[in-house]
């Protein structure tokens, strides 16, 4: 029958894991393909771009969304297990699971909004765009669920060494280069920061770094950026609050009129993806382009 559409997986997927127990992404490629009789041939089959098969990207665009509707969850790298909320869809055994069913979840709703331009947006631009423009449009979806991924990622690590982590970073971006340039404040104590970066070898500019290693529903308020103000004023050097959550409106305008940079969890998964920081290139696209320089040349051969 060849491949199946990522969501024609998505019942397979949930049946296979209604056992309530933890399984490896190995083992449910096997059951997903023994559930559609897939042969050799079919498993086999690769995209153009000859670096993954069909039948891997689907069933990880397949589980990809059905962790944004919140029915599935990867407690540890290569692992999943269904959520409260998938096994309750389980026992509705519902005959049809598709992205119709999956949109009355709000995380779901919500992934499909960000990601992607309305319908009716889509419907009177579909035949204005053009292939570049699709293009653009697919990756930028790509990179938003990697984000996504990333700050799911993030939150299994303790936050000591996520502090760690965001030195490690911002090392990366180019702000202290050097050995020993970043350093962090568990040892020492100090209130309010979490680590220190040295721009010059001599410490003449310093960037205080506090971080807040929260979930999405504890946003970081005015209280806690002017908080942070209070502990480098005075010290001389210029600040950098990072959370793996959001900022309230409130700390975001108090941020602007203060020697403070605001980083919430969306920007710190962009920077990271950037940078290429903790995720590693799965394939590359080369758009090529007409030289014409070069057929120039056999032009003037002609005169």
């Amino acid at each position: 029958m060849g491949v199946p559409k990522y969501f024609q997986m998505y019942k397979p997927i949930l049946q296979f894991l209604s056992d309530g127990n933890n399984h490896s992404m190995k083992e449910l490629k096997g059951h997903v393909s023994q559930y559609f009789h897939m042969t050799a041939e079919d498993l086999a089959e690769l995209l153009p771009s000859g670096r993954q098969t069909y039948f891997s990207n689907r069933i990880g665009w397949a589980r990809t969304y059905l962790k944004k509707a919140g029915l599935l969850d990867s407690p540890a790298k290569g692992v999943l297990c269904l959520t409260a909320e998938g096994q309750r869809v389980c026992k509705e055994q519902q005959e049809i699971l598709d992205n119709a069913y999956l949109m009355q979840f709000d995380s779901f709703r919500e992934f499909i909004r960000s990601s992607s331009k309305s319908k009716q947006e889509s419907e009177e631009k579909e035949e204005e765009e053009t292939p570049d423009d699709i293009l653009e449009s697919a990756f930028e979806k790509i990179n938003q669920s990697l984000a996504d991924d990333l700050l799911s990622e993030i939150m299994k690590i303790p936050p000591l060494a996520f502090e760690k982590m965001v030195l490690d970073l911002m090392r990366k971006m180019g702000y202290g280069t050097f050995a020993n340039a970043a350093m962090t404040t568990a040892v020492t104590g100090d209130e309010g920061i979490d680590g220190i970066i040295m721009e010059d070898k001599l410490g003449f500019d310093l960037i205080y770094v506090q971080v807040k290693h929260w979930g999405s529903d504890h946003l970081v308020g005015r209280p806690d950026v002017q908080a942070f103000v209070g502990a480098i004023a005075g010290k001389g050097g210029k600040g950098l609050f990072v959370t793996t959550s959001q900022f309230t409106k409130q700390a975001i305008e108090y941020a602007k009129h203060q020697h403070v940079i605001l980083m919430d969890g969306r920007k710190l998964a962009q920077f990271m993806i950037e940078y290429d920081f903790g995720v590693t290139t799965k394939k590359t696209f080369a758009i090529k382009n007409i030289d014409s320089d070069f057929f120039d040349e056999y032009q003037d051969e002609s005169v």
